[in-house]
């Protein structure tokens, strides 16, 4: 292991402690605000076929946005991890679409439409904390890592204020987003008053 993989592991366990000591109600209110954040975000209006994660444990919950996306009529995906490498997305019409997958993390059925990465305009990309210059600590498997390597289209990271970074450590492989919105909004790229 690399001396920047043991560095993101201890960051990850101790990022995942911290997160495990919010509230339920620190973690609730701290997701409502994310989620209106980034359903008032720019990118959002032009992106028609979007890409949420489904937050569980200790991740932002992406519940109202994924309602909120099928209510103004886009093409919403989900992603399922299909081996210990290879994740596809799968459009969704609703949470009847959903069932436990590999991790028993709610994931599209195998029967749901498949799209390629090139025709989604928009990856709402999970991750434990981001940076400043648009990096992000993942939960360590490298899914989207590998996911995100050849995309073109607009990256956004969700990320509680009190997680935010001023600079992550970074590997060759790592993926970073082009957005990043804590409850305050955007902070990646900063936006100037």
């Amino acid at each position: 292991m690399s001396e920047i993989s043991e560095v993101k592991k201890i960051l990850r366990s101790q990022i995942r402690a911290a997160l495990r000591e919010l509230t339920k109600e620190e973690r609730a209110q701290s997701d409502q605000e994310l989620c209106q954040q980034f359903l008032q975000h720019a990118t959002l209006e032009k992106a028609q076929t979007i890409l949420l994660y489904y937050g569980v444990g200790t991740e932002i919950r992406t519940d109202a946005i994924l309602e909120e996306l099928l209510k103004q009529g886009k093409t919403v995906c989900m992603p399922r991890c299909l081996s210990d490498t290879e994740m596809k997305a799968y459009v969704i019409t609703g949470m009847e679409d959903m069932e436990p997958d590999r991790y028993n993390i709610p994931a599209p059925k195998l029967t749901c439409p498949v799209v390629e990465s090139k025709d989604i305009d928009l990856i709402l990309t999970p991750g434990l904390s981001f940076d400043s210059r648009g990096g992000r600590l993942g939960q360590g498997a490298g899914y989207y890592d590998r996911y995100l390597e050849d995309y073109e289209g607009v990256t956004v990271g969700l990320c509680r204020e009190d997680f935010f970074q001023i600079n992550l450590p970074k590997e060759p492989l790592d993926m970073w987003v082009k957005y990043v919105i804590t409850e305050e909004g955007q902070v990646w790229p900063h936006k100037k008053d």
